[in-house]
């Protein structure tokens, strides 16, 4: 789709999860999505935005998946026929064996929409398996083959969580599980019978992704017909849990975890305005990437250019620096009560810090400034043409605002919070390349707001 920034167009942001149709089964999914689609297109919005479609972890949350690409299975449009390997006979059992009536009124019930969905889509497989056409079996090796740089890392990461009971938390697997080339010789070791269950386990969540590119696919070329554009949602960070860093771990450190620094207005929450927020996302080990020429995140924007037209890439100014924390989350509590002197002696002299350097110099500014830019180009340059915008909210260094708009990368306003000398800004005036929204991810929607 063209989408010139010289043109001004309207646009939706609504969590895909929320939006519900009256047979879904128990969360929103792409046959929802084109729902919503048609209405948004019918009072002439131009673009629906949506938060990250990756595959979710315990806590569920899109910001803390469990794959910086795999697609979320719950996410699918689950019926008789769709995909064409569901049977209404299978369909129907598994409904039978669940409490569909609850599930569609409420909150999502993940725990139970996920097994149901799982169900459903291991009853596809298995038709798929006795079934399919050889056609469909070629088309389905191929999709492997074009999608291996991360495919096989993740299917396999997917099966040793099921071994683990479903925990993603990989640093606490057994030992032979801990390291991607001391599983996989953990499993050449296995009875041949295991090796060739855990095979098919592994193909099946390979199925599972083959299927969620044909649906998100389809998905984004209806949004073509109707005139309008899919926005997707770039985490700056990835999961500890996560299959990438368990598969990459030379590309992450491990004993620094992201967040944002101390913030006063946050008047909910003592860690925050002691210590800052402690996301736990491990930090990028740039000069590694930089020496493969970046495939990880050249990787990670191909999954979303495939499933959208334009993106948002949540947090832009970590590609400057990031506050960083020397424990994991979990360990917040234990934290707050510490004076820093505490804290220095529990964590060996580490503080939490700006890194790669804070921005009390000019030099570091520079470096920062010029480090960055050079992380987004990669990221721009893989978009292609596709209109890329940043989350540049919060405490902002100003050096990053300048910086995105010579990039090329729309930045955000949000209008109540653009003020000067204590009068909103009016729209018009706001630099060309922006995005402007009343609430992101972050805030109460505009509901509640109003």
């Amino acid at each position: 789709m063209n989408l010139s920034p010289e043109k001004k167009i309207a646009g939706i942001l609504a969590p895909l999860f929320a939006l519900r149709g009256e047979d879904d089964l128990g969360i929103g999914d792409t046959a929802t999505l084109r729902e919503f689609i048609d209405r948004a297109a019918e009072i002439g919005f131009k673009l629906v935005q949506l938060l990250p479609i990756n595959e979710i972890g315990a806590d569920n949350s899109p910001y803390n998946a469990i794959s910086a690409i795999a697609i979320e299975p719950t996410t699918l449009h689950l019926a008789p026929g769709s995909p064409q390997d569901l049977t209404r006979q299978d369909f129907d059992a598994s409904l039978n064996e669940a409490d569909v009536s609850g599930l569609r009124g409420g909150a999502v019930r993940y725990r139970q929409v996920k097994e149901l969905k799982k169900r459903l889509l291991e009853k596809a497989f298995e038709n798929f398996s006795a079934n399919a056409s050889e056609d469909r079996r070629s088309e389905f090796r191929k999709f492997f083959q074009q999608e291996s740089a991360w495919l096989g890392d993740y299917v396999f990461f997917r099966v040793l969580m099921e071994v683990n009971k479903d925990s993603a938390a990989w640093d606490r697997w057994p030992a032979q599980h801990r390291r991607i080339e001391r599983a996989r010789n953990w499993l050449h070791n296995l009875p041949q019978d295991q090796q060739a269950a855990l095979a098919k386990r592994q193909e099946f969540f390979c199925y599972i992704q083959w299927i969620a590119h044909q649906q998100w696919r389809a998905t984004k070329s209806f949004a073509e017909e109707r005139g309008v554009a899919l926005m997707g949602d770039i985490p700056f960070g990835v999961s500890y849990c996560s299959a990438d860093v368990f598969a990459q771990p030379d590309e992450f450190v491990l004993d620094w975890f992201g967040g944002a620094p101390p913030e006063p207005y946050f008047e909910d929450d003592a860690f925050t305005r002691k210590w800052g927020q402690n996301w736990g996302i491990p930090l990028y080990r740039w000069s590694a990437m930089r020496a493969n020429n970046f495939q990880w995140w050249r990787e990670r924007v191909r999954g979303v250019r495939r499933v959208f037209h334009l993106f948002r890439v949540d947090h832009v100014q970590g590609f400057y620096r990031i506050y960083a924390f020397p424990w994991r989350p979990r360990l917040n509590k234990e934290f707050l009560p510490l004076n820093e002197h505490q804290m220095l002696e529990r964590t060996g002299g580490r503080a939490p810090h700006f890194v790669p350097h804070d921005d009390n110099t000019p030099e570091n500014r520079e470096a920062n400034k010029r480090e960055g830019e050079e992380y987004l180009r990669v990221v721009l340059e893989e978009a292609g043409g596709m209109r890329v915008s940043g989350e540049d909210l919060g405490v902002v260094p100003e050096y990053v605002r300048p910086s995105l708009r010579s990039l090329g990368i729309a930045g955000f306003k949000i209008p109540q919070w653009e003020t000067r000398d204590g009068v909103i800004i009016p729209g018009e005036m706001y630099e060309r390349l922006s995005v402007a929204t009343y609430a992101t991810h972050d805030h109460s929607p505009i509901r509640a707001l109003w």
